[in-house]
């Protein structure tokens, strides 16, 4: 896997927008069950942060089921990794096509849909 990320300011800090966007990436299926990621160490040069600030993500991921790390063998996400329904993706990938259009920031439709989510 490329480390394609890039690190937003937001209140939650690198670690949780690190942990945020590699969690997208395996729920959407684009990296796959037993998918190597990046070394900590690789990820932190390439996303120009401390090794800690990643270890941390990778740690979250781990807590969270979505990656097992094993010495030696590195970090890989775990087969039984959830991945969103291919109809949800679908959803959600016309949604950003449609927003995307309207000239609508990305900000905005995350806010939204979190309100959504939370309150109905």
């Amino acid at each position: 896997m490329t480390t394609d990320l890039s690190l937003t300011a937001t209140d939650t800090g690198p670690a949780a927008d690190i942990y945020r966007q590699l969690r997208g990436l395996i729920v959407s299926g684009q990296v796959g069950a037993d998918e190597r990621l990046p070394t900590v160490r690789q990820t932190a040069s390439d996303l120009g942060v401390a090794t800690g600030t990643v270890a941390k993500a990778y740690k979250m991921l781990e807590q969270d089921g979505l990656v097992v790390s094993r010495t030696g063998a590195g970090t890989r996400v775990a087969p039984e990794a959830a991945v969103l329904p291919a109809s949800v993706l679908r959803r959600i990938r016309e949604l950003v096509d449609d927003a995307r259009a309207a000239g609508i920031d990305s900000a905005d439709v995350v806010n939204v849909l979190r309100v959504v989510w939370t309150h109905g």
